[in-house]
């Protein structure tokens, strides 16, 4: 059964009712979006309910939500993803929690999919920060998939619901038209058609509709 995880902590006005649906929170921990404050607060939440705690790094890049791709040395990210996870693991800790997954967000997901030496990076810096127990979310294959085998550290291939795909498998650029799945039975019939595919689906709480639409993913899902 594929896991479902959540890009959480971006935006205050989310609600617990959508976490609550999810196994997986990855947590914004600073580069595209979140703060002391939001990190300790879905942490907080995940520790109450029983989730587990992912790290969601970007690019430092907070004015374009890090979804533009930058012109940064491999050396320079590390230390951005790692600063990104090591905030996020000491609130982790004060809650006697590990964190379990990374996932890199925005343009570095796809970056470092594509790319030997920031998946190296993006790998090396998470792990070092958060330990080799964790689990890197990631597109089914690449060099970021490649570069946690190196590494030794878990992989989980990753779909998402909410995002329309091409046929090759890639995600259709949010630049484009009819990018994301506002449908609510859209998204959970694209979800069914991975959930043999990959180990873990992915929605957004951004999405407009985001509620309905991890509501209809789960129900698919688990019933």
């Amino acid at each position: 059964m594929a896991l479902m995880n959540l890009d959480a902590g971006e935006h205050d006005d989310e609600p617990e009712a959508l976490w609550a649906l999810f196994d997986v929170l990855n947590i914004a921990c600073g580069g595209h979006a979140g703060d002391a404050a939001s990190m300790e607060r879905v942490v907080a939440w995940c520790v109450g309910a029983g989730r587990a705690i992912g790290a969601h790094p970007s690019y430092p890049d907070r004015p374009n939500f890090g979804r533009r791709s930058l012109a940064i040395a491999p050396a320079a990210l590390g230390q951005a993803v790692g600063e990104q996870c090591a905030a996020l693991a000491a609130i982790a800790r004060r809650h006697d929690r590990a964190v379990a997954y990374v996932k890199p967000h925005g343009a570095l997901y796809h970056d470092a999919a594509a790319d030997p030496a920031l998946a190296r990076a993006v790998v090396t810096a998470a792990a070092d920060a958060l330990g080799d127990a964790i689990t890197v979310i990631g597109p089914p294959g690449g060099a970021l998939r490649e570069a946690a085998a190196a590494r030794g550290v878990g992989y989980a291939s990753e779909g998402f619901a909410d995002r329309r795909m091409r046929s090759a498998g890639g995600l259709v650029p949010r630049s484009e038209p009819g990018a994301l799945l506002t449908d609510p039975a859209d998204a959970a019939a694209q979800a069914r058609v991975l959930a043999g595919r990959v180990d873990t689906i992915c929605c957004h709480a951004d999405t407009p509709g985001a509620l309905a639409i991890a509501g209809a993913v789960h129900r698919a899902l688990r019933g």
